[in-house]
């Protein structure tokens, strides 16, 4: 009957799921900061679904060549196949959680088949990864002396060699137990053994059993979520919640306003690599931290005579959909607008309006060209001009990791404005604070190292803008020229406040022209978001003309426009809106209500708080829903 093979079996299959638990644990405790309130027993207990589908897809090798009765099962030989098949995949499986351990505090969510858009145009991947494994190398001594602790305990338990008297017998035993360890492995699949439903389980399932995403992504483990999501990226459906002329009254997705301007100004976009909303001061003066630092004592100064934005949100989790969220207005939900094929339709933005009105249009990164998909993307958009590393020309400023340094990256930029006729449109998207988080030596000891590796990187880049506008208030250009500054997407997170699902994606935009009568200074206060940049600055330019947003201009005020936010999620559709937040899934159930002062998401209001806002909220979201997939899918992203 083959006990002790199945023990010896068994006891290989509890090993992986003992060495998935260590990952969940350490995942749990290097994510502390973000979890909130939860029930450590909880996130093991619902995570075995996960772990189950997992497991089962990574050693079904190893599972067929254990059951199948093939009369050597028991051979040194053999053993020595089966060993391989059950460590090579569980090896490189186990890796991915540790790799998600260390990238998670930048994404936010566990990394799926998507993620890899980000690096896919990378040509200098073996630097990238080198300064990865230098910064994170206690994460791989850690996961290699637990890889080595497996081995150990795997051989401690062997199977013995023995002969096969009964063959007939031996092969009916074999069948039995085959069929019966088959149908336990395929409910494992379908995590049929934690879950009644009938569909298999995926990633929104996490979100089930707790309130916040983190709490969520502690659940889900990293071979899952990159199993659930291969070819996924045209997971793309369209829904039918409202008729056309709900979304035309409520949403707007069509603007048009009608700013009169003597002379159409020149627009300069600063996008911000990883200026999380907790490092400006000028964003956080009524946040009301304890000992709140700032690190961008430039911006603080400059935003004394601009608009600050400081209550907008992220519509992206990663770089490239920033870009896409500012330029195009378009967000990121589940499956990112860039990594889908819908992606090179043609597609009205602020380039191509810009272009219309007879704008000279470049784009700005000093990474090797191509680098994160910005040549790509800026391509579709249509920018006249793409300046990267190649068009630098100078190896000399280079970090040695990611591009030129920021500094006289900006140096280039502002005399490459001066070249050029005006008006033009220019946008950058900075580099230096990034991972590794180095900063040039001969500024070594010149900005605060604060808390965590970005602030001193934070600093420096705030200090190369101020060396940008020393530059640009010399040059013919600059009195007619609006600056908007916005982070792509938070990063590394020190207060509490942005540690919570809401506030922690969190928006830092600013609009300042030294020319008062383009752009007035102040506060706004209203729920704002990255793609409000995009229509903000069409009305800023004079465009007069119907254009595609789901985003509002901040300047035009009109009252039947809503401020809202499409606050990004990994799982989940969030939107902010009058007083509540909206969470709803991808089948159009809703998940949550919270008030909009809960940014903790901590006490969901569904069941027990109905009123006329929430059902409009909740329409309204369902409409957005609607109308993006509608849009996306059916090349409606143009109005030619």
């Amino acid at each position: 009957m083959r006990i002790r093979e199945y023990v010896v079996f068994l006891y290989r299959i509890f090993l992986v799921y003992l060495f998935y638990a260590i990952a969940r644990g350490l995942f749990i405790y290097m994510n502390r900061g973000l979890m909130g309130d939860y029930n450590t027993s909880d996130l093991f207990y619902y995570g075995l679904a996960f772990d189950n589908c997992a497991i089962m897809y990574t050693n079904l090798l190893f599972i067929l060549l254990s059951l199948l009765p093939l009369w050597v099962n028991t051979h040194k030989k053999f053993q020595k196949v089966v060993f391989w098949s059950y460590f090579i995949p569980n090896t490189i499986a186990y890796a991915t959680n540790f790799i998600d351990m260390a990238y998670y505090p930048f994404s936010k969510s566990r990394l799926t088949s998507a993620s890899f858009a980000v690096i896919e145009h990378e040509n200098n991947k073996m630097k990238i990864f080198s300064s990865f494994l230098g910064g994170y190398w206690y994460m791989f001594v850690g996961f290699f002396l637990l890889i080595a602790l497996w081995v150990f305990l795997y051989k401690r338990v062997k199977n013995v060699e023995v002969p096969i008297a009964q063959k007939k017998s031996y092969f009916g035993w074999s069948a039995v137990f085959f069929l019966g360890f088959g149908t336990l492995i395929m409910m494992a699949i379908r995590g049929g053994g934690f879950t009644s439903d009938t569909r298999p389980i995926n990633m929104l399932d996490a979100s089930r059993h707790v309130n916040t995403a983190p709490q969520a992504d502690a659940i889900l483990n990293t071979p899952f979520c990159l199993i659930r999501s291969m070819g996924k990226n045209k997971g793309f459906k369209e829904y039918h919640f409202v008729d056309e002329a709900y979304i035309n009254e409520s949403l707007k997705p069509i603007k048009q306003y009608n700013r009169e301007v003597a002379t159409k100004p020149n627009v300069v976009l600063f996008i911000l690599e990883s200026f999380g909303k907790e490092y400006w001061g000028c964003m956080n003066t009524k946040t009301h931290i304890p000992d709140f630092k700032s690190y961008t004592p430039f911006l603080d100064s400059l935003a004394q005579h601009s608009l600050v934005l400081d209550n907008a949100y992220c519509t992206g989790r990663q770089s490239i959909h920033g870009m896409s969220s500012m330029l195009a207005g378009i967000p990121s939900f589940q499956v990112a607008y860039t990594s889908s094929p819908y992606v090179k339709q043609p597609t009205q933005s602020l380039v191509s309006i810009a272009k219309e009105m007879g704008y000279d249009t470049s784009f700005f990164h000093s990474a090797p060209n191509g680098s994160m998909g910005f040549l790509g993307f800026s391509n579709i958009l249509g920018f006249d001009h793409y300046y990267g590393k190649n068009e630098y020309n100078n190896d000399a400023d280079d970090d040695g990791h990611w591009g030129i340094w920021d500094e006289p990256f900006f140096q280039y930029m502002c005399r490459t404005y001066s070249q050029k006729k005006q008006p033009f449109l220019g946008t950058i998207f900075t580099l230096s604070s990034h991972h590794p988080f180095q900063i040039p030596k001969q500024y070594e000891g010149k900005f605060p190292k604060g808390n965590l590796e970005i602030h001193q990187c934070i600093g420096y880049t705030d200090y190369a803008l101020k060396q940008f506008f020393e530059c640009a208030k010399k040059q013919p250009w600059y009195n007619n020229t609006i600056f908007a500054f916005v982070n792509d997407h938070p990063n590394q997170i020190y207060y509490d406040l942005y540690k919570e699902p809401i506030t922690g994606k969190g928006a830092a935009i600013m609009f300042y022209s030294p020319n008062p009568n383009l752009v007035p200074k102040g506060v706004n206060s209203d729920i704002t978001q990255q793609i409000d940049i995009y229509p903000s600055l069409v009305d800023l330019m004079g465009y007069h003309k119907p254009f595609r947003s789901w985003g509002r201009s901040v300047f035009a005020n009109l009252p039947d426009e809503m401020p809202r936010a499409f606050i990004s999620d990994a799982l989940m559709y969030q939107m902010m809106q009058g007083n509540y937040i909206y969470i709803i899934d991808e089948t159009g159930k809703v998940n949550g209500v919270y008030k909009k002062e809960d940014g903790a998401l901590k006490n969901n209001l569904l069941g027990k708080e109905d009123n006329a806002e929430i059902q409009k909220g909740i329409k309204d979201l369902k409409a957005f829903m609607q109308d993006y997939m509608d849009r996306i899918i059916n090349h409606k992203l143009s109005l030619k």
